[in-house]
């Protein structure tokens, strides 16, 4: 006999360690870690999915209190040794449930979906009762089933053992088939024999057979591409001479033709770069590098030339990019270089697709993976090369738990496979940049353009002195210059960081904003759907007519939004065909990748945007960018945001002037004289960094001390005050008198989907008591739940919004 030590999947500390289950006789040989049981927990019918971590024989333990596995969900393990390890250390990590984390590395269409079902044991003396159950069969205790009063009557059924109620576990993950067809031949002269000399279509279809005696045959290409007719196939099946089958199809999410390429000759500097990430594949040493290099440097040529080491080794490679956006043409780059060797992992995918791709992986049939943040647990078995492009990119932190930040779990896999990581950026995170200074990271650095064009002239305008002019969306200088690119029929890029048509409405005569009634947030126009919405929890209602404070007719629409802007272009400029990429055009799959190849195919002149269109895009003919409002995060209550602002200003204007064009940039702004807008002018990081450390050490924030946050959300704005002082007097009754603690303050949007939010920080550079303190608020905050608080730990904050 074998006990099974299997994590459930209830999300709380009380079973963030694994529980002990007998395993039945029939699954002593087959049962392993890493693959999903279906147990039962508690007391009564309860049964949950949970996750094998341990197995080991039973001695002279008493085992008459434990319970047996029900059944397995799987018939082989879907997590190996590695990600089991790596989700305990996860856990740890982020202060998170080990369920959360192990689910988080399965595709959405492998965790489980539960439901309550209704069993009759006999004839119920209800006949409307007994005719809506089924006999011998499983019937959904739902409202669809059932009314709220013949529910109430199933439960007291249940007491009297008239009915049985039970949690089944559904497991969605299936794999896609199609119809095939086996050889059942073995003597093809006496088959042909049979044949009458007119039956061309029998006798084409034999000789296929022929040519393919022990494969499985899909039916579809024999037919599309081997002439093959259907009623030959029907005819062989009917005499027996061949088995049709169902055989399993990988849905396949890369539907471009492969134009493979060569490898493109170097620069000295990316020949040095290769040269010393080569020798850390083929040493297998787990080291980090940051590759800073400005626009166009030829970061992606460094990383497929270093992926194509770690094949020529015998191992895998993994490629991350910050957005789904700039997916489409990575993938393209590094399909047309390494082929079918390449799968895709992003949330652009349909969950068949995810599911397919993830299942290639682990069968070893994918030896390069590209995709995004989860992307990162990719079940590959070999690892010789992990990549992160656009590292400094905050899409890299989980929000939600397990608040993991993709970096920490690269460098976490990097050391378990003996194999480096490269993190690449024009503009690196503050924290990279740092440890790349002190040694702790390789540094690297391309200073040059690969096409020897010299980076943009970037101009800045003050709107102050424009907004009389000519309103509050384009300047002379930016119209003008638009004006001269299509005339060259060159392309333009326009950035504006809001989409929507106007930020707020409101009433002239008594200053009433439209709010949202769940957040405490401003409504945002959309016209193209004819409704206010709420950019946070969804809310919408239609645009109205007249205040609903005052009752005028007297409303105004202010701000503007990337619908505004493209209504106006189309005004100002009738022949310019514009494409406009936001939240609310890529909505349907595939939409990001549409509107790129249409703008990349030059089939438009404006692409206009959302900061999605800022990094990455590799366009030869954009020529002109321009940013319609740099100030939209600048003023935010966030010590990043003035990296983030350089960031996002240095990464839209590097995709002006890429190949052999001079690219222009013209940045519009109400805070001209602004050292993150200078220094972009002069597109400096290095001045930008030195700066930027200057003011975060004086204010004490990353990478100088180290950052916690702790949220605490509730329904009832005073029962999160009170709850966040509670935790603020524990904390300071545990941690060192060095370490700083900040508020609790509501967080700046205080409301969001009716819940008020209260915020701790936690700012520290040693801090021994700090671990523990967190896992008692921790496990403290089960209880808490129960009266709908919720707290919140996040280790290293990106958002403080």
């Amino acid at each position: 006999m074998q006990i099974a030590h299997i994590i459930v999947d209830v999300p709380t500390m009380q079973t963030n360690a694994p529980y002990s289950y007998l395993v039945p006789a029939d699954l002593q040989d087959t049962l392993s870690k890493g693959m999903r049981v279906i147990v039962p927990f508690g007391n009564g019918n309860r049964k949950i999915e949970g996750f094998v971590v341990g197995l080991e024989p039973v001695t002279d333990q008493d085992t008459s209190k434990l319970k047996e596995i029900s059944s397995v969900m799987d018939f082989e393990p879907v997590l190996d040794d590695e990600l089991l390890e790596l989700s305990k250390w996860l856990a740890d990590k982020t202060y998170a449930f080990r369920i959360s984390c192990l689910l988080t590395m399965l595709p959405n269409v492998m965790k489980a979906k539960y439901a309550k079902v209704v069993k009759k044991n006999h004839q119920l003396t209800d006949p409307i009762l007994d005719k809506k159950i089924s006999p011998n069969l499983s019937t959904p205790l739902d409202d669809k089933h059932f009314t709220e009063k013949e529910i109430n009557q199933l439960i007291s059924l249940q007491k009297s053992h008239d009915v049985d109620i039970e949690y089944v576990v559904k497991n969605e993950a299936k794999a896609k088939t199609e119809l095939a067809i086996q050889n059942q031949i073995t003597d093809f002269a006496d088959v042909k024999s049979k044949l009458s000399k007119t039956a061309k279509a029998q006798q084409h279809l034999l000789a296929v057979l022929q040519d393919h005696p022990t494969d499985k045959l899909i039916q579809k290409k024999l037919v599309a591409e081997e002439g093959v007719s259907p009623s030959a196939i029907k005819a062989f099946a009917t005499k027996g001479w061949i088995k049709k089958l169902q055989v399993e199809k990988y849905r396949n999410p890369y539907k471009h033709e492969i134009v493979r390429d060569q490898p493109k000759h170097l620069t000295t500097e990316q020949e040095n770069a290769v040269l010393e990430i080569d020798q850390a594949i083929k040493k297998r040493k787990s080291e980090t590098f940051l590759i800073e290099g400005v626009t166009g440097s030829g970061k992606t040529e460094v990383y497929l030339q270093n992926i194509q080491t770690a094949l020529n080794e015998g191992r895998q490679a993994l490629m991350l990019v910050p957005e789904i956006a700039l997916t489409p043409q990575m993938v393209n780059r590094v399909k047309n270089r390494f082929g079918n060797q390449v799968a895709i992992l992003h949330s652009g995918l349909s969950n068949g697709e995810r599911y397919d791709e993830w299942r290639r992986i682990r069968a070893g049939k994918a030896q390069v993976v590209v995709g995004a943040r989860s992307a990162v647990f990719a079940p590959l078995q070999n690892i010789g090369l992990i990549i992160l492009d656009e590292e400094h990119d905050t899409s890299y932190k989980q929000d939600d738990n397990p608040r993991y930040h993709t970096r920490d779990v690269a460098i976490w896999r990097s050391k378990y496979h003996h194999c480096p990581v490269v993190l690449g950026s024009a503009t690196p995170s503050l924290e990279s940049r740092a440890r790349a200074g002190k040694g702790v990271y390789h540094f690297i650095r391309l200073t040059q353009r690969v096409n020897q064009q010299k980076l943009p002239e970037v101009e800045i305008v003050d709107m102050t002195q424009e907004v009389s002019k000519t309103g509050d969306i384009f300047s002379e200088e930016l119209l003008s210059s638009i004006n001269e690119k299509l005339a060259k029929h060159e392309q333009i890029v326009l950035m504006l960081n809001r989409r929507g048509f106007s930020s707020f409405m409101m009433c002239r005569d008594c200053g009433h904003v439209l709010m949202c009634p769940n957040c405490d947030i401003s409504l945002t126009m959309h016209l193209d759907s004819h409704t206010m919405k709420c950019h946070y929890c969804g809310f919408e209602e239609p645009i109205p007519n007249v205040c609903p404070n005052c009752h005028s007719h007297n409303i105004r629409y202010f701000g503007t939004g990337t619908e505004k802007v493209e209504k106006e272009l189309q005004q100002l400029l009738p022949h310019a065909r514009i494409l406009r990429m936001d939240v609310d055009t890529t909505k349907r799959k595939g939409a990001h990748e549409r509107i790129l190849r249409e703008f990349g195919n030059q089939d438009a002149d404006i692409l206009l945007g959302t900061q999605m269109i800022a990094k990455g895009l590799d366009f030869p003919n954009v020529t002109l960018v321009g940013v319609l409002n740099a100030d939209t995060g600048l003023d935010l209550p966030d010590f990043r945001a003035s990296e983030r602002t350089f960031d996002l200003l240095t990464q839209v204007a590097g995709r002006a002037g890429r190949a052999d064009k001079e690219g222009k940039v013209i940045i519009q702004t109400f805070n001209p004289e602004h050292y993150a807008i200078q220094l972009v002018k002069r597109q400096d990081y290095e001045a930008f960094y030195k700066r930027e450390m200057k003011l975060r050490h004086l204010a004490g924030y990353a990478p100088y001390f180290f950052t916690v946050q702790l949220t605490v959300s509730s329904t009832k704005e005073d029962q999160a005050a009170k709850m966040s002082y509670e935790i603020l007097n524990y904390l300071k009754g545990q941690l060192s008198s060095k370490t700083m603690i900040l508020g609790p303050t509501p967080r700046p949007i205080a409301r969001i989907k009716n819940r008020y939010y209260y915020q701790i920080i936690i700012k520290y550079k040693v801090d021994q008591h700090l671990a523990d303190a967190l896992e008692h608020i921790l496990q403290g905050s089960q209880k808490e739940s129960r009266k709908g608080l919720r707290i919140a730990i996040d280790s290293e904050p990106v958002n403080f919004m």
